[in-house]
Protein backbone atom coordinates (compact mmCIF):
# COMPACT_ATOMS: atom_id res chain seq x y z
CA UNK A 1 0.00 0.00 0.00
CA UNK A 2 1.36 3.40 -0.94
CA UNK A 3 0.66 6.89 0.39
CA UNK A 4 -2.13 7.59 -2.12
CA UNK A 5 -3.94 4.39 -1.27
CA UNK A 6 -3.73 5.05 2.48
CA UNK A 7 -4.85 8.67 2.10
CA UNK A 8 -7.69 7.59 -0.16
CA UNK A 9 -8.93 5.06 2.37
CA UNK A 10 -8.72 7.70 5.09
CA UNK A 11 -10.82 10.10 3.00
CA UNK A 12 -13.39 7.36 2.38
CA UNK A 13 -13.78 6.66 6.09
CA UNK A 14 -13.93 10.38 6.88
CA UNK A 15 -16.62 10.80 4.23
CA UNK A 16 -18.70 7.93 5.57
CA UNK A 17 -18.48 9.38 9.09
CA UNK A 18 -19.63 12.80 7.86
CA UNK A 19 -22.53 11.18 6.03
CA UNK A 20 -23.61 9.31 9.16
CA UNK A 21 -23.34 12.40 11.36
CA UNK A 22 -25.11 14.49 8.73
CA UNK A 23 -28.03 12.04 8.66
CA UNK A 24 -28.16 11.79 12.46
CA UNK A 25 -28.18 15.57 12.94
CA UNK A 26 -30.38 16.29 9.92
CA UNK A 27 -27.58 18.32 8.31
CA UNK A 28 -27.77 17.78 4.53
CA UNK A 29 -24.72 19.96 3.89
CA UNK A 30 -22.54 17.78 6.12
CA UNK A 31 -23.95 14.64 4.51
CA UNK A 32 -23.20 15.97 1.03
CA UNK A 33 -19.69 16.97 2.10
CA UNK A 34 -19.22 13.40 3.29
CA UNK A 35 -20.33 12.04 -0.07
CA UNK A 36 -17.80 14.29 -1.80
CA UNK A 37 -15.02 13.19 0.58
CA UNK A 38 -15.84 9.54 -0.01
CA UNK A 39 -15.76 9.96 -3.80
CA UNK A 40 -12.47 11.87 -3.59
CA UNK A 41 -11.07 9.04 -1.49
CA UNK A 42 -12.18 6.47 -4.07
CA UNK A 43 -10.39 8.42 -6.79
CA UNK A 44 -7.22 8.88 -4.75
CA UNK A 45 -7.10 5.21 -3.83
CA UNK A 46 -7.51 4.34 -7.52
CA UNK A 47 -4.61 6.61 -8.42
CA UNK A 48 -2.52 4.88 -5.77
CA UNK A 49 -3.38 1.46 -7.16
CA UNK A 50 -2.46 2.60 -10.67
CA UNK A 51 0.87 3.98 -9.45
CA UNK A 52 1.57 0.70 -7.68
CA UNK A 53 0.83 -1.32 -10.83
CA UNK A 54 3.08 0.90 -12.95
CA UNK A 55 5.85 0.66 -10.37
CA UNK A 56 5.57 -3.12 -10.27
CA UNK A 57 5.61 -3.32 -14.07
CA UNK A 58 8.76 -1.19 -14.24
CA UNK A 59 10.41 -3.32 -11.54
CA UNK A 60 9.50 -6.51 -13.41
CA UNK A 61 10.90 -5.09 -16.64
CA UNK A 62 14.11 -4.15 -14.86
CA UNK A 63 14.39 -7.64 -13.41
CA UNK A 64 13.92 -9.17 -16.87
CA UNK A 65 16.62 -6.94 -18.35
CA UNK A 66 19.07 -7.95 -15.62
CA UNK A 67 18.58 -11.65 -16.33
Amino acid sequence: MNKDQAQGQYEQVKGKMKQTIGKATNDPALHDEGVADEVAGDVQEGVGKAKEKVGNAIKDLGDRIKH
